[in-house]
């Protein structure tokens, strides 16, 4: 949920327009395609497909009711209570003529191509479409009355009822990363007292390198937020309802309310014994058109597609707002009949924390040489270049638009990478 709408516009299409492409109204016709999972990535695949002129049948499954829904606000905006629920609607399904089935995936047989759900209904199908999100990882002693995980918009419920019924009470959150971020800069802003239990040496450190996320650190500190590194969970006190953490090294911090956000995991269990090639940490293995198989039945994209990226020369898994809706353009184009097109996995995360947006723009990997870039101001405000030899590979600001639009420029023509330190420093 780090990322949000905002860079490609809205997230679906208008699936009402009508169709100009007879060729592709005649050969998607008779075809059924089956998505499942009906969160940005799916929803997108529904909304371009009928927006390219598709006329063939559309099964959306997935058990959530409350679907289609942007995931991103659940930290934020719906969360602090400063959306109505509708404002994160991805649209409604019977727009795009689609069958919405209220259910989960439960086996798949390519052979019969035929899908198997939940509530024993069979959807066979000419094309697959996987878009079934990841789940958010677990503690032990998970079933107490007041702690929570936030990947649905009845967890955004349940966690919002605790912020109010606790007002300015204590909430521990459980991983620093964007999510837990997020979640601690609401609670903060409704006048809560929070703690984050970071496991690592800083939140992100995996990501950003210990330096950088160190610096990035320091707006829990400046914003009143409790930040403890370095030390894990051992376990969660109380009976029936949440009454505090106890810390690895013994201490134990009081919590009238946990939230638990330390990460998720592909949510393809269900596909055991299907023949589909699935990665180590449970992504589907897809080629660089989202295709699963060589006959392009099946499709994976959002969290579950470790897709082919031709320019790195691996495959990748990316839990990317921009890059499932991407990966979704990519798989209706395909499907619909268009000359498909690589996906090129484009590295872009935002995330709006105590009241300011941080980006980051491309992956930074351990070798690099960084450079971190400060401006005065109100609040913190700095950037960061990754530079791999001459070249800009990543960059990260915090509080600084300016320094955002100059490092998309470096990005975007190699040759200027070495400048855009420059750049920065002349804003």
């Amino acid at each position: 949920m780090p990322d949000g709408p905002g860079r490609h516009g809205d997230a679906t299409a208008d699936a009402t327009a009508p169709a100009t492409d007879t060729a592709t109204d005649t050969a998607t016709a008779g075809l059924r395609t089956v998505i499942v999972g009906a969160s940005v990535a799916g929803a997108r695949v529904a909304a371009e497909l009928r927006a390219a002129g598709y006329r063939g049948s559309i099964d959306l499954v997935d058990p959530d009711p409350d679907a289609p829904y942007d995931r991103p606000p659940l930290s934020k905006q719906l969360l602090s209570g400063d959306w109505s629920e509708d404002r994160a609607t991805l649209g409604n399904p019977d727009d795009w003529q689609v069958r919405r089935h209220v259910a989960a995936a439960a086996s798949l047989d390519t052979g019969a191509r035929l899908l198997r759900l939940d509530s024993g209904e069979e959807l066979p199908y000419d094309r697959l479409v996987l878009a079934c999100g990841a789940a958010p990882r677990a503690l032990p002693q998970m079933p107490l009355g007041g702690v929570h995980l936030l990947r649905t918009l009845a967890d955004c419920r349940a966690l919002r009822a605790d912020l109010d019924r606790y007002g300015s009470g204590r909430l521990v959150v459980v991983g620093g990363g964007f999510v837990g971020a997020e979640v601690a800069s609401t609670a903060r802003a409704r006048g809560m007292k929070v703690t984050v239990v970071e496991g690592m040496s800083a939140p992100l450190a995996a990501l950003l390198g210990h330096d950088v996320a160190a610096e990035l650190a320091l707006l829990h500190r400046d914003n009143g937020t409790r930040l403890l590194c370095g030390t894990p969970v051992a376990a969660l006190l109380g009976e029936r309802s949440v009454t505090g953490v106890e810390l690895a090294d013994g201490r134990t911090l009081p919590a009238d309310a946990v939230v638990v956000g330390i990460g998720v995991a592909p949510s393809t269990g269900w596909l055991a014994g299907s023949g589909l090639p699935l990665s180590e940490d449970g992504g589907v293995r897809c080629d660089e058109f989202c295709a699963v198989d060589a006959d392009r039945t099946v499709y994976a994209v959002g969290d579950v597609a470790r897709s082919l990226d031709p320019q790195v020369g691996a495959h990748l898994r990316t839990e990317h707002w921009t890059n499932a809706v991407e990966q979704a353009d990519t798989v209706a184009r395909a499907i619909a009949g268009d000359e498909p097109q690589p996906h090129r996995h484009q590295f872009f995360v935002w995330s709006d924390q105590y009241g300011g947006k941080i980006t980051l723009l491309g992956r930074p990997e351990a070798d690099d040489e960084v450079t971190v870039v400060r401006s005065e101001g109100p609040r913190r405000r700095f950037a960061v270049a990754y530079h791999r030899g001459p070249r800009l590979a990543a960059a990260l600001t915090v509080n600084w638009p300016k320094a955002l639009m100059a490092a998309r420029r470096a990005l975007a023509a190699p040759d200027s990478g070495a400048d855009v330190v420059a750049n920065w420093k002349n804003l």
